[in-house]
C-alpha cells in the first residue's frame, strides 16, 4: 500500500489506463503544459506526449463536443473541466449528445467518455465557481455520476469509469484533492465497482448517509456522537447514479433512523430521491422521519463566515441527530 493524496490517486488512474489502452486520451484547459489547474495531470504530457494530453482553448462547448465525437468513433476521451461550474457551458453537449446518442441511434453508437474536474463550495471562490452539481447530472437517465470521498475510491472508480462504455460524470470535490489515504500501489487492475456504496463506520443508533466531502462531515459528527454514547453508522454513497439502495436500506433496517448529509442545494437534491425511496420501500423500518442536511437554498456566498454557515457542518448534523433521536 502507498499513502498518497487524492490528486495523486487520480493521476495514477489516468496514467495506468492510458498505458493500458492507447485509445484513452485527456483534454481540457491547462491539462498539458501547466500540469492541470489542480496538478491532477502532472507529468502526463511528458509520459504520453501532446497527441494524448491536449491543451484546449477556453471553450468548454467546443472541446466537449469534439471529445464526444471522438468517443462515438471508438476513442475513450477524458474531459477535464477546470471546475464543474464551467460544465454548464457544455450542458447541451453532455446531456443531449453524450447522454442521448446511444438511445437516439438505436444502439449504433456508444459514448465511452469521462467528464471530470473539481466541484464544491467552501473555498471562497464565489457563487459561480462553487456548484455541487451531482443532482443535476443525476437526473439524466444515461449518465453515470460518481463522487469519491477517499483516494483509493478516487483511483479505483476513475479506472472503472474510463473502462465503462457509458458516459460518466466524475465529480471531484476541490477540498479533497490534498486528502491522503492508503491506495494499492502494485495492482494496475485495481477497480472499485460503480454503483456500490461503502460503510465507513459501523453503528446501530442512527445512519448518517453522505457522499464526497459530506462523508467527511458525517464522520466527524459520528466521532463526536460516540463520545456521547451514540454509535452512528456512516455510509459513503460513492456513486450517485446508480446509487446503492440495498446498502442504505440494510443500514436503516438496523438503525431505524436516517440523516442524509449532502452539499448540494435542497430542492431536487440526490438526498430527496433517497429519502423518497426509503420511505416508500422501508417505511415500517423507520422510527423517526428522515432528515436532510444540505447546503442552504441561497447562492454560495463569497464571505467565508457566511459560506460556512450555508454549508453542511458538524454542528448542523449533530443538531439533526439529536432531534431524530428524541
Amino acid at each position: 500500500m502507498q499513502t498518497i493524496t487524492m490528486r495523486e490517486a487520480l493521476n495514477q488512474a489516468m496514467a495506468e489506463e492510458m498505458a493500458r489502452d492507447e485509445r484513452v486520451f485527456l483534454l481540457g484547459e491547462e491539462v498539458a503544459e501547466y500540469d492541470g489547474a489542480y496538478k491532477v495531470s502532472q507529468g502526463l504530457l511528458k509520459k504520453f506526449g501532446p497527441k494524448r494530453i491536449i491543451d484546449t482553448p477556453i471553450s468548454e462547448a467546443g472541446f466537449t463536443g469534439l471529445a464526444i465525437g471522438a468517443a462515438t468513433l471508438g476513442l475513450r476521451p477524458i474531459v477535464e473541466y477546470m471546475t464543474w461550474s464551467f460544465s454548464l457551458v457544455a450542458y447541451d453537449q453532455i446531456v443531449n449528445n453524450a447522454g442521448q446518442i446511444r438511445y437516439m441511434s438505436g444502439g449504433q453508437f456508444s459514448v465511452p467518455i469521462v467528464f471530470r474536474g473539481s466541484s464544491g463550495g467552501g473555498l471562497q471562490v464565489g457563487a459561480t465557481h462553487s456548484h455541487t452539481p451531482e443532482n443535476w447530472y443525476g437526473s439524466v437517465p444515461a449518465l453515470t455520476v460518481i463522487t469519491p470521498a477517499f483516494p483509493d475510491d478516487a483511483k479505483g472508480l476513475l479506472k472503472a469509469a474510463i473502462r465503462s462504455n457509458n458516459p460518466v460524470c466524475f465529480i471531484e470535490n476541490e477540498k479533497l484533492y490534498g486528502f491522503k489515504g492508503e491506495v494499492p500501489d502494485s495492482d494496475t487492475d485495481f477497480l472499485v465497482p460503480i454503483g456500490k456504496g461503502k460503510i465507513r463506520r459501523e453503528g446501530d443508533a442512527i445512519t448518517l448517509l453522505g457522499n464526497s466531502a459530506s462523508t467527511h462531515r458525517a464522520m466527524e459528527a459520528a466521532e463526536t456522537l460516540a463520545k456521547e454514547g451514540i454509535e452512528a453508522e456512516v455510509i459513503d454513497l460513492r456513486t450517485i447514479k446508480p446509487y446503492d439502495f440495498e446498502l442504505v436500506a440494510a443500514s436503516v433496517a438496523k438503525t431505524h433512523r436516517l440523516v442524509i448529509v449532502e452539499e448540494n442545494k435542497p430542492f431536487c437534491g440526490w438526498g430527496a430521491q433517497v429519502a423518497y425511496d426509503i420511505q416508500r420501500k422501508c417505511f415500517d423500518e423507520l422510527d423517526a422521519p428522515i432528515t436532510r442536511i444540505t447546503g442552504l437554498d441561497v447562492p454560495q456566498p463569497y464571505n467565508g463566515k457566511l459560506e460556512a454557515a450555508v454549508m453542511p457542518n458538524e454542528e448542523r448534523i449533530l443538531a439533526a441527530v439529536h432531534d431524530v433521536l428524541q
